[in-house]
Parts: C-alpha cells; sequence; structure tokens
C-alpha cells in the first residue's frame, strides 16, 4: 500500500492539524488507510474519534515527529502561520494546508517552506461538514504539477473532486471566489424563502420549486436555510454544527482585500460582509445559514 510523504516517498503514517468540524471528518477518511497523528488546540475533539487508527498528540510538534505529510485544517492566517513555523523547525516535511486562508498567506508560508528545506501547498476545500464526513469534499490545489501529481492520491481519500489550479495561492483563490459566491448566493435565496414564507408559502415547497427551476443552487437543494426542509442540515439542527458565521465572515474580509488589491468591483460581496458582520455579532458561531431566521423573525 503506497502513501505519499515527503521527497515523494511513500508512508503509511499522516499528520493533521486543526479537528474541528471540518477535520475530524477528513482525518476519520484518512484513518480507513492509514495512522493520523492528529492535534488541536481543543481536547474536546478526542471525544469524537471513532478510528483506532487517530492517535491523539499533545502539540504541534508531537505531529511533526510522527509524520512527514501534514495537513492543516485551521481557522486563520495566523494560526496557519504559527502552526507552520513549528512544524517547519524540522526538515523535509510536507504542509498540507487545506484551511480558507489568504492567497498572499500561502505565499509567504511557501517562501517560508523553502527557506527551511520544506515543502507546503495550499489545497482548501469546498464541500461543508457532510462532504468531511462522507469523503466528497472538492479540493482546489496551488501547486507545481509534479506535487499535485503525488499528493492526489492523498486527497482523493477525503474528496471526490480535486482540482489543479496552477501554481501555489491558486487553490485559495479558487475558494476565495467560490465562498464570496457562497454567501450571496446563500443570502438570495434566504430572502427568497423568507419572502415565499411571510407571504404564507411553505418553505418547503417553495424550496421543492426552486430546486427544479432557474433558481436552483447548492444553498436551495443541499444545504437549505429553511429549519424543517432537510433534516441532516445545520438549519434543522438550530444552526449549529455547520460553517460558522464567523468563519464566513473571515472569509469575506479576504476576499473583499483581494478585489481591492487587484482593482475588481465586488460590490454584491461587500453587501454580504456587512450581512454578516451584523450577524457576527450575536451568532458568531452558528452556521452561515441562520441569515434565514433573522429575515423571517418578527419585525
Amino acid at each position: 500500500m503506497r502513501k505519499f510523504i515527503s521527497a515523494y516517498g511513500f508512508s503509511n503514517t499522516i499528520g493533521f492539524v486543526g479537528l474541528g468540524n471540518m477535520g475530524i471528518g477528513m482525518a476519520h477518511n484518512l484513518a480507513k488507510t492509514r495512522v493520523v497523528y492528529a492535534y488541536d488546540a481543543s481536547p474536546q475533539w478526542q471525544s469524537k474519534i471513532e478510528s483506532s487508527n487517530i492517535k491523539p498528540v499533545s502539540q504541534v510538534s508531537d505531529v511533526a515527529a510522527n509524520a512527514d505529510t501534514i495537513i492543516t485544517m485551521l481557522p486563520n492566517d495566523k494560526i496557519v502561520k504559527s502552526v507552520a513555523q513549528e512544524i517547519f523547525k524540522r526538515q523535509n516535511k510536507t504542509l498540507i494546508d487545506s484551511s480558507t486562508i489568504s492567497p498572499y498567506a500561502s505565499y509567504d508560508l511557501a517562501k517560508m517552506a523553502q527557506d527551511t528545506k520544506n515543502i507546503y501547498t495550499d489545497a482548501p476545500v469546498s464541500g461543508g461538514v457532510g462532504g468531511a464526513k462522507l469523503g466528497t469534499l472538492t479540493f482546489m490545489v496551488g501547486a507545481e504539477k509534479e506535487l499535485y501529481d503525488k499528493i492526489s492520491p492523498i486527497l482523493k481519500e477525503m474528496g471526490k473532486n480535486i482540482f489543479h489550479c496552477g501554481k501555489i495561492g491558486g487553490g485559495q483563490i479558487a475558494k476565495m471566489c467560490n465562498n464570496m459566491a457562497l454567501a450571496i448566493q446563500m443570502i438570495s435565496v434566504a430572502e427568497a424563502l423568507a419572502l415565499g414564507k411571510n407571504m404564507g408559502m411553505d418553505p418547503a415547497m417553495l424550496s421543492s420549486i426552486m430546486s427544479v427551476s432557474s433558481s436552483r443552487c447548492w444553498s436551495v437543494d443541499t444545504y437549505n436555510p429553511a429549519p424543517g426542509v432537510m433534516p441532516n442540515v445545520p438549519s434543522s439542527k438550530d444552526y449549529d454544527g455547520g460553517f460558522m458565521v464567523e468563519l464566513m465572515l473571515k472569509d469575506l474580509g479576504i476576499a473583499i482585500e483581494a478585489s481591492k488589491k487587484s482593482g475588481t468591483d465586488t460590490q454584491l460581496g461587500q453587501h454580504a460582509q456587512q450581512i454578516y458582520n451584523k450577524l457576527n455579532e450575536h451568532f458568531a458561531k452558528k452556521d452561515f445559514a441562520i441569515v434565514y431566521k433573522e429575515l423571517t423573525k418578527s419585525k
């Protein structure tokens, strides 16, 4: 059984840092074929371990000591850089970062890896918590073609669609654009469903119509924001256990910063940022689909 490690060899071990809502599902899929040395700053994640192949360790350096290829799934640029600095205290490590961070941060991390004789690639994901659990994520990879070919078998253990987005930072550019569109999309679907509900239409009926009509999209037919329309999505679980408002706001911040640097007009993206900034004041830890609840609450 061939397993990739840095320097383009193979091993049956891998490291994982960041076992939140997304990371825990990804680690379990990796654990089907390999031993996973895993660390998260919050010890509560260990109660979610369902595989004897997942080995909790007490610090990032322990992950690096036990694995030459390490995947990170972390909340923001600052934390990713801090973890990378710890990993890169050793040489010949391959860091596959699946966090959503700024493309500019990816450039910095690639330079950091090069300076310390290590390897870095950005490989953010899309597909949500459900995709992480089922192993159907989409990976957007920024790397040289040779490295992309080498790490693809690992990514395929966690995902269904693997895209080579060009050089370092390309994955983050793709993810940034996707998430800005997703935020706008979710708001538009929530507004439409709220309008229908406020005029007496059942959200489930309206969703069924929209799912086979010209407004069909992921926020309608896969991650519906109206409670009760779909049983296993965050909106039917009091908006818990999904993609948190604070993370969507962070991603929108990345997109808006990039739009300014690139001279791109993103009026809807900026408006979405304003909406989620307001939601973040009271619902930071709730799923971003909670925008629907705010639109339908009593005025």
